[in-house]
């Protein structure tokens, strides 16, 4: 197997893409869905079982785990692969955006961001420098740079500043990850919903180089048309022949128009957060296990899905355990779900391959718009 990090285009349907991307621990296909191992683990699943829904790649998440168990801690156990038992590539991010979200008493500067812990009040520093070598530490296989990521709407003066700050970051990032064969640096574009600005950002990103680009600062509050109307013009700035990574996204509506704009690559916490919380996504929407019309349904929650949910439970029982409150409730939603968005990944790489696209989405949608079957 190659020690080279690179990407093969395969097809084009439209400006949709399917390809695969090349890395010492693994192939993955694109367009590709990651699921979130925040604190070093898909949360209610074993990695086998994520593996078995067809995932090719997960995202840790460097923010938490450098709080704890800490990086440094990971390193000496062998590194997030060995630590999580996850032998496949990992992506992990910058920690830009949970310093953002969840941090207390955040200052921004020039150097970085200094932070308190929301676990335990402790006080933290976050530079490109610092970033680049707990991802080191935890040896993720595709790394992010590390970027502000301001929450939108905002007035345009201070996306383009903050921009303009992640701009100066992914050259630091860049200078601070250095050559490292087999692994990948990201650089992700900012620039809120104004089309110079991320212009700016993409030429800025490009002329520093790196293996791979994001799309960032979407998904923070905007809507679905405002994304969408980015996605409209946003990947065309960046190179055809690197993949393109969309942060943050999300539902499979999300996930279907990004797809349709060029995306390949895409995360979200959704599919694991619905499942433990009696949410359940289908090819007819979705699926409130908790509502009393499932107490009496001896039909599973898609006829036609074959995760173990699907196949060898009921909705009566996945009411039953839900409310009851017992664990395998959470285990085998969040099963589905992740099935569920792995088998929409395969059929849109297939769809595009296939140059059938427009006929996959139509039916996508029109599958959606008849909504749940009723109860017998």
């Amino acid at each position: 197997m190659s020690d080279r990090f690179h990407f093969t285009l395969h097809a084009t349907d439209g400006r949709a893409r399917t390809g695969t991307i090349h890395t010492p621990r693994g192939e993955i296909r694109t367009p590709a869905f990651m699921p979130v191992g925040t604190a070093a683990t898909v949360k209610a699943m074993l990695p086998e079982s994520v593996r078995a829904t067809g995932a090719d790649i997960l995202l840790g998440n460097t923010y938490h785990l450098m709080l704890r168990p800490g990086a440094e801690r990971i390193a000496r156990l062998g590194g997030l692969h060995r630590f999580m038992n996850w032998d496949r590539p990992i992506l992990t991010d910058s920690g830009g955006f949970q310093v953002m979200s969840l941090a207390a008493l955040r200052k921004l500067t020039e150097d970085g961001v200094t932070f308190s812990s929301h676990v335990d009040g402790s006080k933290h520093m976050l530079s490109p420098e610092t970033s680049m070598e707990i991802q080191r530490l935890l040896g993720s296989d595709i790394v992010m740079c590390f970027d502000e990521c301001p929450a939108l709407p905002a007035p345009e003066e201070d996306v383009a500043k903050s921009m303009r700050l992640s701009m100066r970051w992914a050259r630091r990032s860049r200078d601070a990850f250095g050559d490292r064969p087999g692994h990948a640096l990201f650089g992700i574009m900012q620039g809120g919903v104004t089309p110079e600005l991320r212009e700016e950002s993409a030429e800025a990103l490009k002329s520093i180089g790196f293996d791979g680009y994001a799309v960032g600062g979407l998904a923070v509050g905007e809507g679905q048309e405002a994304m969408f109307g980015v996605l409209d013009y946003a990947p065309g700035f960046l190179p055809t022949d690197k993949p393109r990574y969309l942060m943050g996204v999300g539902k499979p509506d999300d996930i279907v128009g990004a797809v349709q704009r060029g995306i390949d690559m895409m995360d979200c916490v959704l599919p694991s957060r619905s499942g433990r919380t009696g949410q359940a996504w289908t090819r007819r929407g979705q699926v409130n296990i908790k509502n009393a019309r499932h107490a009496d349904d001896p039909r599973p929650l898609d006829e036609h899905c074959t995760c173990p949910a699907c196949t060898g439970y009921s909705r009566a029982y996945l009411h039953h355990v839900f409310r009851a409150g017992e664990m395998i409730s959470g285990m085998l939603l969040t099963w589905h779900n992740l099935h569920y968005f792995q088998e929409l990944m395969a059929g849109l790489r297939g769809a595009i391959a296939g140059g059938r696209l427009d006929d996959f989405v139509a039916d996508f949608h029109a599958t959606r718009a008849e909504g749940d079957i009723p109860p017998l």
